[in-house]
C-alpha cells in the first residue's frame, strides 16, 4: 500500500463504497460542467468555487488514506452533499438568498458533523492501546460538543474577518421592526431606549425602501451558532449512547469513523500477514 501511488488509493477505496463512488462522480460532473461554462462566460469567481469544491471532493478520501480510518458510507456521503450545497447551490446558484433557511439548514448539519468528528478523534483515542485515555461518556460527548462549537466560532471569525477586509456579505443582514440601544439614550444614563414599529431607513437622505431597520450581521451569527448548538447537542446525544453501548448504536455508526485493522494495510503479496493463507 505505501507504494502505491494516491490516485490508486482512491480508486481501490471508490471499489470498496460504490455508494459513495457514484455520487461523487455525478457532483464531480456537475461542478466540471458549472466550471467549463463559467470559464467560457469569463466568470472567474464563479470558477474559482469550481475548483475549491473539486478540491473539498477529495478531502474525505484524503482523511481515510492519511489518518488510515474508515468512514462510514453516510457520513462520506453527507459531507459530499454538504460541500455541494455550501459552494454550488449556495454560492454560485445563490440558495442564500433564494431560500432564507439554507444557511440555517447547513449550520445545523455543520453543528452535527462536526460533533462527530471531535467525538470520533476522542473515542479513537479512548479505544487505542497506544493512549492512556480512558474516559467516560459523558466526557467523550462533552468534548464532542464543544470542539464542534468551537468551530463555529472560528468560522463566525471567518465570516467577520471577510465582510470587515474585503466588504463582502457572509454574515447575511436582517430586516428587523424594532431596537433597543443605549446610544439612543439622551441622559447617558445606560437606559436603553426602544425604538417599535420601524417602517423604512433613510441613509444620507434617501429611502432605502427596505419596510424596516437594517441589521448588519448580529442575528445571522447568533442564529448560525444556535443552530450548530442544536446539532452538536443531537450528536453529543447520540454518542453519549454509543459510547454507553459500546458501539452498539445503529444509528452513531453511520456517523463515527473507525480505525482500520492493521492487517487491511498489510501487502497483499504477503497471504499470511494479509489473511490470505491457506484455510
Amino acid at each position: 500500500m505505501k507504494n502505491k501511488g494516491i490516485f490508486k488509493r482512491l480508486w481501490e477505496q471508490a471499489r470498496r463504497d460504490k455508494k459513495a463512488f457514484v455520487i461523487y462522480v455525478v457532483l464531480r460532473a456537475i461542478v466540471i460542467a458549472a466550471a467549463v461554462a463559467a470559464g467560457l462566460r469569463g466568470d472567474y469567481e464563479s470558477l474559482f468555487f469550481c475548483l475549491l469544491t473539486l478540491a473539498l471532493f477529495l478531502a474525505p478520501s484524503i482523511v481515510e488514506i492519511s489518518l488510515k480510518i474508515d468512514l462510514p458510507t453516510s457520513l462520506e456521503i453527507i459531507i459530499l452533499l454538504f460541500i455541494f450545497a455550501a459552494e454550488i447551490l449556495g454560492e454560485l446558484q445563490a440558495y442564500y438568498v433564494r431560500f432564507p433557511y439554507w444557511d440555517t439548514m447547513l449550520h445545523t448539519i455543520n453543528g452535527f458533523l462536526c460533533a462527530a468528528v471531535g467525538f470520533s478523534l476522542i473515542d479513537i483515542m479512548n479505544r487505542s492501546e497506544r493512549f492512556s485515555l480512558k474516559l467516560s461518556p459523558l466526557y467523550v460527548s462533552i468534548v464532542a460538543f464543544c470542539f464542534s462549537m468551537t468551530v463555529g466560532v472560528l468560522w463566525e471569525f471567518f465570516e467577520f474577518g471577510m465582510d470587515m477586509l474585503f466588504h463582502t456579505d457572509m454574515q447575511k443582514d436582517f430586516v428587523v421592526h424594532s431596537i433597543s440601544s443605549v446610544a439612543l439614550d439622551p441622559t447617558l444614563s445606560n437606559h436603553a431606549v426602544i425604538l417599535e414599529g420601524i417602517t423604512d431607513v433613510v441613509v444620507n437622505g434617501q429611502s432605502l425602501g427596505l419596510g424596516g431597520y437594517l441589521d448588519i450581521g448580529l442575528i445571522d451569527t447568533m442564529k448560525d451558532l444556535m443552530v450548530n448548538f442544536i446539532g452538536a447537542v443531537v450528536f453529543s446525544f447520540i454518542g453519549f449512547f454509543h459510547v454507553r453501548s459500546r458501539g452498539k448504536s445503529k444509528v452513531a455508526s453511520q456517523f463515527i469513523p473507525r480505525v482500520e485493522p492493521e492487517d487491511e494495510a498489510a501487502p497483499a503479496d504477503n497471504p499470511h500477514e494479509a489473511g490470505g493463507g491457506p484455510q
